[in-house]
């Protein structure tokens, strides 16, 4: 029977995280915030083609496995920031190679342009 940390067995606990940080928007999420805290609107923003409900979902996800923080200022209107954990910056450093690996590979993918340009 394989150890219960082998991300291949089943049961293993890492799949959710992997599982998390596999999904486009939260590694985007993550890359975002490399440069600093950032509100919802300018995460939004970045993040072109995101509605807000899943940026909203996937925030919640990476707060609540601890990749980032939300803080709340109380002032009015009301102001709140996102932050990556230390957790997150961790998680960052292979996201952002391969997020780099994607961009600099992006001609070599039949999907990643239109079918005219990969056929030459």
């Amino acid at each position: 029977m394989p150890a219960p940390d082998d991300v291949y067995a089943a049961c293993c606990p890492c799949r959710d995280m992997l599982d998390l940080l596999a999904n486009k928007w939260s590694a985007l999420a993550l890359g975002a915030l490399e440069d600093g805290p950032q509100r919802f609107g300018a995460l939004r923003t970045r993040l072109q083609g995101v509605s807000p409900k899943v940026l909203t979902a996937t925030l919640r996800r990476l707060e609540d496995h601890g990749l980032i923080t939300r803080h709340i200022y109380p002032e009015i209107p009301p102001r709140v920031e996102y932050t990556l954990t230390a957790l997150g910056h961790d998680a960052n450093g292979p996201l952002s190679l391969l997020r780099t690996w994607v961009e600099s590979n992006i001609d070599r993918f039949p999907s990643g342009r239109e079918a005219s340009d990969v056929s030459a």
